[in-house]
């Protein structure tokens, strides 16, 4: 900053003296020197009003390369919204995230339809495991078999319908569109606050930027409970649902923050 102001054209400040100033001495007379009262011969030459002027304003010329800076307003600047990055700071980059994080919210709720299938897959055969504990056996002759019970009848039916369920393949269905969301949405999240910073020169922090950062946080943990998971830990999977469902609500609250957000781009952007 002293370098900034080292540089400026001090003549034109107003709170600098005119050589004007120092040229309307109507006389310039010698200033006594301290030595012709001690009776002292000097070998120096006298000091001239003029010289004393010369003197004053080099000084008041440090002074004022010191001091500038503190009196100038200081202003945040933006770094990168000159062009430096070109298309990057235009509309087109910046509408990739709100596209991409719009897609990922609808395919949040696609892999959690397929969570909670693969775990229906597994609560149905726990359910057929307690009924076959509730059938009691009845003494069957050849000439006569008793209908099924109510409760054999609905073995039946939860047995049917988990042979459709595994058909589905909801199990890997359900860790691929994890995975899929772990990468793209990090990847997205971290991008939407570099290319707000290349189109503003900084962040803005805030509900959107918070709500964003806990749930890419969110994402993490939720993916690092998996090998508890596939090793049967009903907490592990307990958790991974909790975190899940709270990952949704922050998605949903973050939607209006984001469509405030993308009506300033198309406000303070320009195509492409």
């Amino acid at each position: 900053m002293l370098l900034m102001a080292s540089t400026l054209p001090f003549p034109t400040l107003s709170i600098l003296p005119h050589k004007a100033h120092c040229k309307s001495t109507p006389k310039l007379h010698p200033l006594p020197h301290i030595s012709s009262r001690l009776n002292v011969v000097s070998k120096d030459p006298p000091i001239l009003l003029d010289q004393s002027c010369n003197v004053l304003k080099n000084a008041s010329l440090s002074l004022t390369s010191i001091t500038l800076p503190f009196l100038l307003e200081q202003k945040d600047v933006a770094l990168a919204v000159e062009g430096e990055f070109g298309i990057l700071e235009g509309r087109t980059f910046a509408l990739i995230h709100p596209i991409v994080m719009a897609s990922l919210f609808l395919y949040t709720l696609w892999a959690g339809y397929l969570g909670w299938q693969w775990r229906r897959v597994r609560t149905i055969q726990n359910e057929i495991n307690e009924l076959k504990k509730q059938v009691k056996p009845t003494p069957v002759t050849p000439e006569e078999v008793p209908p099924p019970s109510e409760i054999e009848l609905k073995i039946q039916q939860l047995t049917e319908e988990r042979k459709e369920l595994l058909k589905g393949s909801y199990k890997d269905r359900h860790y691929n569109a994890g995975s899929i969301l772990l990468g793209f949405g990090v990847l997205e999240a971290v991008g939407g606050g570099l290319n707000t910073w290349i189109r503003t020169g900084k962040l803005f922090p805030g509900p959107h930027l918070f709500g964003g950062a806990a749930i890419a946080v969110l994402w993490a943990l939720s993916a690092a409970l998996v090998p508890s998971m596939q090793r049967g830990s009903e907490t592990a999977r307990s958790l991974h649902i909790a975190l899940n469902t709270l990952n949704v609500l922050l998605f949903v609250s973050q939607l209006p923050t984001g469509f405030d957000i993308l009506l300033k781009v198309f406000e303070f952007t320009n195509w492409p």
